[in-house]
């Protein structure tokens, strides 16, 4: 009995841990995106301020 609280403790952290994971992962994609968004605009007022 002890060991079956062993493996449903050890299945539960192994969840915790993927789904904190995956969470994390998840904000960083907007993260990224905002970065990304933001890059373009700085590009394209560098762009423009520019003279040649």
């Amino acid at each position: 009995m002890r060991a079956l609280f062993y493996i449903i403790a050890v299945v539960l952290l192994i969840g915790w841990a993927a789904g904190t994971f995956v969470y994390a992962v998840g904000n960083l994609i907007y993260i990224l995106l905002v970065l990304a968004i933001v890059a373009l605009v700085l590009g394209m007022a560098r762009k423009n301020t520019r003279k040649d």
